[in-house]
């Protein structure tokens, strides 16, 4: 599971009156808590989760902590645009950019799709792709990261 999706699961708790959520993933498993204490532990394999720490009754929520991993550092090509992510023109083509692959300002990157019309994302930067941040076919919203360049 990718930091992008933890933090969509992480404001779904925030912004929803649920005090937890467990998500089960392959072989992960994930589960946030709204508390002042534990906010998410991750695991991998069928080891036993702790109890959650329920606040007193009356206290305000706490918002919740994430401990989380540096992100790599380098520069992110940004969605321009709220739409559908696809790597490639077709789906029969190859993608556009691969994990890898070296790509000048200017190169065709992806498309997004908004409003049935197909648009062209280019790089702004020149690097190598370290990172393809969204995967194919997902919705993207303004300013979300779509690719972590070195």
């Amino acid at each position: 599971m990718d930091l992008r999706k933890l933090k969509k699961l992480i404001d779904l708790v925030q912004e929803s009156g649920i005090a937890e959520l467990e998500i089960t993933e392959g072989e992960e498993k994930v589960k946030i808590v709204k508390s002042g204490e534990s906010a998410l532990t991750r695991r991998i394999g069928a080891a036993p989760l702790a109890p959650a720490l329920e606040p007193p009754p009356g206290a305000p929520p706490s918002p919740v902590r994430v401990a989380v991993a540096p992100v790599a550092e380098g520069h992110v090509i940004k969605a321009p645009i709220v739409g559908t992510f696809y790597r490639a023109s077709a789906p029969n083509s190859n993608p556009f950019a691969e994990v890898g692959q070296s790509v000048k300002e200017g190169q065709t990157v992806c498309i997004i799709e908004a409003m049935k019309l197909m648009n062209e994302i280019e790089a702004d930067a020149s690097g190598v792709v370290k990172a393809i941040l969204v995967e194919n076919g997902q919705p993207v919203e303004y300013g979300q990261p779509l690719f972590l360049l070195g």
